[in-house]
């Protein structure tokens, strides 16, 4: 189907006033209502007539009297006019639902221990802002971003695809725990890379931050003696004296402090990783997206 188009410099503007001469009588009343001068309203009609090919208003009349042209066209004005206050409402209905709502998706470690403070501070800047959070690990943040079926991801993982734009949001560090009593706990020496990467641990699944950062830190794929979704699963594994595990110091610091867990030091391997908040390249957050995110980069 082919659309109709207006010739140019026929301008909403114009066929608003065009309305309102109708309505109230004259161009300097119209004037009055859109807030312009009355030369700069006869101009205005003048201009439309000239790209219309048409005389709308009889000037030899007292006031503006409209001739036949020009009550056909106000007519059909009005239409347009109307139609565009409904496409004008209900877009900014559209952006007042999107700046209301923020979806976002966090890897397991960043949605238990960061997110809700980060939430926090975001409600008392954003008081109507209503956020969706969906709890996943990082690969799988990630294909929710290219997916576009969230706003902003936060991962912990080692590399970010290059479509994906990056913002250091904070820091952790991974430590080898084991059970009270464990074989590890009573080591003269720490566990070096090799040991670490020959020991049957209790892991994430694969797409989790932790364990890719694991793999990168050692050069090598893991090979896991018990794969689990949950950093919670991986506790409850390590605390029955199964296994060891390498785990977020944010998600053992209270096991590690109360001696439910005991940490095992580990030398020749670097075990920090960095946190990242990322979003789509080219993106452009809203205005409530952007508080949110000057909250989690520690502006506000």
């Amino acid at each position: 189907m082919m659309l109709a188009t207006a010739p140019v410099g026929v301008t909403l503007d114009a066929l608003r006033l065009l309305v309102l001469v109708a309505d109230h009588g004259s161009i300097s009343a119209a004037a009055r209502v859109e807030r312009i001068s009355q030369p700069s309203a006869s101009n205005r009609i003048r201009h439309l007539e000239r790209r219309l090919g048409l005389e709308l208003l009889d000037r030899r009349s007292r006031g503006a009297e409209l001739t036949e042209h020009g009550r056909m066209v106000t007519g059909w004005a009005r239409g347009v006019v109307e139609a565009a206050g409904v496409l004008i409402t209900g877009a900014r209905a559209l952006a007042a639902e999107t700046e209301g709502d923020v979806s976002i998706a966090a890897s397991q470690t960043v949605a238990e221990y960061l997110v809700p403070t980060w939430l926090a501070r975001f409600r008392a800047l954003e008081p109507d802002a209503r956020v969706r959070l969906r709890v996943a690990n990082s690969r799988d943040v990630i294909a929710a971003l290219r997916g576009r079926e969230i706003d902003l991801g936060f991962v912990e993982g080692p590399t970010v695809p290059t479509d994906l734009v990056r913002r250091r949001v904070g820091a952790d560090r991974l430590v080898l725990v084991v059970a009270p009593g464990h074989p590890l706990t009573r080591r003269r020496r720490p566990v070096d890379a090799e040991e670490l990467a020959e020991l049957r641990l209790a892991s994430r699944e694969a797409g989790s931050g932790t364990r890719d950062a694991l793999g990168w830190a050692l050069g090598r794929e893991l090979d896991p003696g018990v794969e689990l979704d949950s950093n919670a699963a991986v506790k409850v594994m390590v605390a029955s004296g199964a296994y060891p595990a390498v785990i977020s110091e944010l998600a053992v610091a209270a096991e590690l402090r109360d001696r439910r867990l005991v940490s095992v030091p580990v030398v020749g391997v670097d075990l920090t990783r960095t946190l990242h908040a990322v979003w789509r390249r080219g993106w452009r957050p809203s205005a409530v997206i952007d508080d949110l995110l000057a909250v989690v980069l520690g502006r506000r």
